[in-house]
């Protein structure tokens, strides 16, 4: 069993923390509203640190699980930091979406320090995440993967070395751009389904098994005929990573125009106020889908509460 930290207790890793807990894993928290912190201990049994650094300084493996680039490195470097915590020798593994020239910055960053580095973004959504079932692309040393493997089974289904710091940033860039594909045809679709009369759930029984079938058709479909996106995975984190993919597209000349129109679609929904909702909302930017009409007269599809 290791001494493990985890920074940043969002909806992501509040429960993955947990798991790591349950696990036999001794756990130290950091979160930067101290609220969260102090439920998660009351639930888990685990300890709290008031900044990253005390959060580090015992830890075999600092997870870290926040929200963009910036906010990385705000809990990395510094006085109060990761690294001006963690000892020589020990491993930091960032669970969040990032550039993969972040990964590679903080690679060398944690080299100079002595302390080992791997970019191991996740998939699978708070549903993964609260059922232990996530799956994770791993970037670093070949070595400091499979140090920390055992640990990472704790939340995860299915683990996989993708290469090298930044490959597993990469490898989840294509992941986001196959969601969005998904989901604009699966939108696209649903429309024409509506239009005809077709019942989802039936259109979903009939196809899941099929060359059509996906996770998304079989979770989403339903709700997003109904207009119901008050869960999973917001938009506003969708287009950083829309974002993320488009600019390391853009170093290889690549011209991803599928992806281009989907974060268009995507900006219009933010600025109709949807910015919080599901993903799978990019139903409501198809032309003629009875939603967008609701959407004008109230957002009366939407729970207020997710608003």
């Amino acid at each position: 069993m290791a001494n493990v930290a985890f920074i940043g207790l969002g909806v992501m890793g509040y429960p993955m923390a947990g798991y790591l807990q349950k696990s036999g894993h001794a756990t130290v928290v950091y979160n930067r509203t101290a609220d969260k912190a102090i439920k998660w201990v009351e639930k888990y049994q685990g300890r709290m640190a008031y900044t990253p650094r005390e959060a580090a300084e015992h830890a075999d493996i600092v997870f870290i699980c926040v929200g963009n680039d910036d906010d990385v490195r705000s809990v990395i470097h510094g006085d109060d930091g990761v690294l001006a915590g963690i000892e020589t020798g020990n491993t930091i593994v960032d669970h969040t979406t990032t550039s993969a020239d972040l990964a590679i910055e903080l690679r060398d960053a944690c080299l100079a320090a002595g302390v080992c580095f791997m970019d191991a973004p996740v998939s699978g959504g708070q549903a993964g995440a609260e059922n232990g079932c996530l799956t994770v692309m791993c970037g670093g040393e070949k070595t400091t993967f499979e140090s920390v493997l055992p640990v990472l089974k704790s939340y995860s289904r299915q683990v996989q070395w993708m290469g090298g710091h930044g490959q597993g940033q990469r490898c989840k860039m294509v992941n986001q751009i196959c969601i969005a594909g998904v989901l604009q045809g699966l939108s696209e679709a649903l429309t024409l389904a509506q239009s005809a009369g077709l019942d989802a759930q039936l259109i979903v029984e009939t196809l899941k098994y099929g060359a059509a079938g996906s996770w998304q058709m079989e979770n989403r479909a339903v709700t997003m005929s109904k207009g119901q996106f008050d869960f999973g995975f917001a938009i506003d984190w969708m287009r950083k990573d829309l974002a993320i993919c488009l600019e390391e597209a853009g170093k290889y000349g690549l011209e991803l125009s599928m992806v281009k129109n989907v974060d268009k679609t995507y900006e219009a929904l933010q600025k109709n106020g949807l910015g919080r909702m599901d993903t799978s909302a990019l139903i409501a930017g198809v032309k003629g889908n009875p939603i967008t009409a609701l959407m004008r007269t109230g957002l009366n599809c939407i729970s207020s509460d997710s608003i």
